[in-house]
């Protein structure tokens, strides 16, 4: 079953809202101290906790950063002299101890700013010295992001338009407006969705923009889907509405596929010809092909021969339909369909092994035995099918626990 993690911005999004969220979620917070602890990289630590935001309950994660921290040449005022480029970074996340998508995904998240923040200053990348943006509380963000993003196994990604404040903000350059450069640069350059809000200040950080921009993996949700899960990371500004962001995992109800179909009407064709046809069409990688009864000009009756297939397979379906009918023309349109997970499974009878096939819609289990099972064991132990179909159906469900013991019969 294809699971989605989605973040829900309708607050914006920043680096320890992230974090929070997919804390609240179920990443484990031991796995991501170790990840931290592991850079090498002092002069802060950690809160976790909890707050409300408009009475709803989130987590609270916070970076204290600490006034100086012992460096290798004594002092270091961290948050205002010691400033770092991409390379600096890089360095410091490959120090991280975790695998490398972990690694991978932080870097591009830096990255990202990184391009953002030259294309503001009007200065190569490589010039860029992180100064908010890639101070330690957006290292440990960044890098935390990733750590949790791996810990919860999420590959599927989908991210809501980013809620936006207005007027001004106030940064070491200066005051500039919201949304400031380098988050509005990301947005365009990853074709990120803004929505913009009567709140004054920022909503959307840099770090918050470029993870949406670097962990998106879909445009859409699917049309249809189950919450397994929500995390609620806490932001640290009050507005009229509760300043969280939300991730949920969503699970995938049934696949939306676009298919087509392609139609012949035939009257001057036998029974033969046209059940050959099918064959090859099915042989071929129709999804399905069936004959409608019609009546065509002058009350003559005919039949329609419709192919469901996909785009890529239209034309061999075509080239069949010529060859093998004698059709001298073929429509096509497309349609969509909705497609259950499923998945094959072999099971145990007192007849031997059978192939059953397992779908899943919503909350819902369906099981089918498949034909060529239930055919074989008819055939060979001369039974009937629906007995044979019944149970190899009791058997299915019993071993996947999904009936209770007394409602079917013994375990063959």
């Amino acid at each position: 079953m294809n699971k989605i993690l989605y973040l829900e911005c309708n607050s914006g999004i920043s680096g320890d809202m992230t974090v929070g969220a997919l804390l609240d979620l179920g990443a484990d917070r031991d796995v991501l101290l170790k990840a931290l602890d592991s850079l090498g990289v002092g002069g802060y630590h950690l809160h976790f906790g909890r707050t409300k935001k408009c009475g709803i309950d989130a987590y609270d994660f916070h970076v204290h950063l600490e006034e100086e921290h012992e460096g290798a040449h004594g002092h270091e005022h961290t948050h205002e002299h010691l400033h770092r480029n991409l390379h600096d970074i890089n360095q410091i996340i490959d120090r991280v101890d975790s695998n490398d998508r972990v690694k991978t995904m932080a870097k591009r998240m830096f990255e990202i700013v990184a391009e953002a923040e030259s294309k503001a200053h009007g200065i190569p990348v490589s010039e860029v010295h992180f100064h908010e943006v890639g101070a330690i509380d957006s290292i440990v963000d960044i890098v935390g992001t990733a750590v949790c993003i791996d810990n919860l196994g999420l590959t599927d990604i989908v991210v809501s338009p980013l809620s936006e404040g207005f007027g001004t903000v106030r940064c070491q350059h200066g005051i500039i407006p919201v949304p400031v450069p380098a988050t509005a640069n990301i947005a365009s350059k990853y074709r990120l969705k803004l929505r913009f809000t009567d709140n004054h200040g920022e909503m959307v950080t840099p770090t918050g923009a470029a993870i949406a921009a670097a962990l998106r993996t879909r445009e859409e949700l699917p049309s249809s889907c189950r919450i397994l899960n929500t995390g609620l990371g806490a932001g640290k500004k009050n507005f009229d509405h509760a300043n969280i962001l939300r991730a949920m995992i969503l699970e995938e109800a049934g696949t939306d596929e676009e298919m087509w179909i392609l139609e012949a009407n035939i009257d001057d064709c036998s029974g033969e010809m046209l059940g050959f046809a099918m064959e090859s069409l099915l042989e071929a990688g129709a999804a399905d092909v069936w004959n409608t009864p019609v009546y065509m000009k002058k009350g003559r009756p005919a039949y329609m021969l419709s192919v469901l297939c996909k785009k890529e397979e239209i034309s061999r379906m075509e080239d069949l339909l010529f060859l093998q009918t004698t059709t001298i023309g073929v429509r096509r349109h497309s349609v969509e369909r909705t497609v259950l997970d499923r998945e094959k499974r072999t099971v145990s009878t007192k007849w031997g092994e059978a192939e059953v096939k397992v779908c899943t819609w919503k909350d819902q289990l369906f099981c089918y035995p498949e034909y060529e099972s239930v055919r074989n064991i008819c055939k060979k132990n001369g039974a009937d099918f629906q007995t044979v179909y019944a149970k190899i159906r009791e058997n299915a469900l019993k071993s996947m626990d999904k009936i209770p013991n007394h409602l079917v019969g013994e375990t063959e």
